[in-house]
């Protein structure tokens, strides 16, 4: 389902706000639409926060800090370890006492998207999926998934906000099935047998056609006339690669084509290619074909 405007901090709970923080990268003006980021150092405050429609995740980056979740009648206590995560659902007032400075991460990820997800692995209602509020103290896997949430703040890759549609699917699947209480599907694999399906035929169109604009997973779901979920995952079972992956690939070929038959600038050709800059072109295609676009255009037009 099509998510609507990029999500920005204006809809998050207002602790992002508080002057004293020192906040280190957002994804404020990234276009990202299915989940909002932040990574800050928070200094020792008490708040209390009105609800929010939207699944917040905070990861302490070190630790261990005393935290009080101030709801009802006396406070709840927890001694969170560098690593431990804050799960707050969305929908909940909550107050909170933070006891020392700390380094955080916080990650809002779309209430929509977690229904979505629901609606594919989860029977009943996904409008009744609920995440309880708790402290996590040794989620490896969540954790790893907002570490790589917080290297895309840093990351001002030109597949970032496709990437970031894609990790917050993954973020709600892991939630929904590791802390949601429901017992999970089993859905059959659309095994390909080395063809692509009509949708991921339709969807490589459609990255083909829109190569030198911002694209994310909804903008290609919602011409797909389908979930990004869905479509996420019968892309990755036709090709065995995701969505972004797929779509900076198609950038590189075509750079590489414009670089061997043209004297376009490179930096022109980075633009065509939807790349940012012409750095984000020369580090992806020395990662890929280990040369520079000069070098390569050197070799193939000598």
């Amino acid at each position: 389902m099509p998510l609507g405007a990029p999500f920005g901090v204006r809809e998050t709970h207002g602790i992002l706000w508080r002057p004293e923080n020192e906040i280190r990268a957002s994804s404020d003006r990234r276009g990202w639409i299915s989940a909002y980021a932040s990574a800050q150092k928070e200094l020792p405050y008490e708040g209390y926060f009105s609800a929010v429609p939207d699944q917040l995740l905070v990861l302490h980056l070190d630790g261990p800090v005393t935290i009080d979740r101030m709801r009802a009648k006396a406070p709840a206590r927890h001694l969170v370890p560098a690593g431990g995560i804050h799960l707050v659902p969305g929908g909940m007032d909550f107050g909170v006492r933070l006891s020392g400075v700390l380094n955080t991460l916080h990650v809002y990820i779309r209430r929509a998207v977690i229904e979505e997800i629901a609606a594919d692995i989860v029977p009943g209602d996904p409008a009744e999926v609920e995440i309880p509020a708790q402290f996590l103290d040794d989620d490896r896997t969540l954790k790893r998934l907002l570490e790589a949430m917080n290297l895309a703040l840093f990351d001002d890759h030109p597949a970032s906000g496709l990437y970031v549609d894609y990790l917050s699917r993954t973020i709600a699947s892991h939630l929904v099935r590791a802390h949601a209480g429901r017992q999970v599907t089993t859905r059959p694999s659309a095994a390909s047998g080395g063809r692509v399906s009509a949708l991921t035929a339709r969807g490589i169109d459609y990255m083909r056609e829109h190569l030198a604009a911002s694209i994310s997973l909804d903008d290609i779901a919602e011409a797909m006339n389908c979930s990004a979920s869905h479509f996420a995952r019968q892309f990755r079972n036709d090709l065995n690669l995701p969505p972004h992956r797929y779509l900076v690939g198609l950038r590189l070929e075509l750079a590489r084509s414009l670089l061997a038959n043209s004297h376009t600038p490179i930096a022109q050709i980075a633009f065509e290619c939807g790349f940012s800059h012409q750095e984000h072109l020369t580090r992806l295609f020395r990662r890929n074909y280990m040369t520079t676009p000069a070098a390569y255009r050197r070799a193939r037009q000598n």
